[in-house]
């Protein structure tokens, strides 16, 4: 149990950095702290580094959770969980940060459909 719950936190840690680097820029850009005008590389560059501290904890969360290494969860089970985790974190980074992004319906039937894969993952 104990290591199914550090792999799931190494994995929150791990998007929330992922999903700075993915689209914090948009924000930055927002906040004119970098401008229309920034040439992309720069970006790129920033994101990447942003992307470094990701890997950072996804790759042991993968080891560390991994059934083949004495973790709990099999392969398919890590990577729903991580899609799952992943929504999550772009949601409340979106309603956070972007203020016009509102949520709807089809966003929660969306939502009950992730949990619902969760499940069925791990159904024998």
């Amino acid at each position: 149990m104990k290591t199914a719950l550090y792999t799931i936190a190494l994995l929150v840690v791990s998007n929330i950095f992922m999903t700075f680097a993915w689209y914090g820029h948009l924000k930055l850009q927002q906040l004119k702290f970098i401008g229309n005008d920034t040439p992309l590389i720069i970006v790129i560059l920033l994101s990447w580094a942003i992307a470094l501290a990701e890997y950072c904890f996804m790759i042991p969360a993968n080891r560390i959770g991994f059934a083949d290494n004495g973790g709990p969860f099999t392969l398919m089970q890590l990577k729903v969980i991580q899609e799952a985790i992943t929504l999550t974190i772009f949601t409340v980074f979106t309603v956070l940060f972007f203020k016009g992004e509102v949520l709807q319906w089809n966003h929660f039937a969306a939502f009950g459909c992730l949990i619902a894969a969760v499940y069925l993952v791990f159904m024998k």
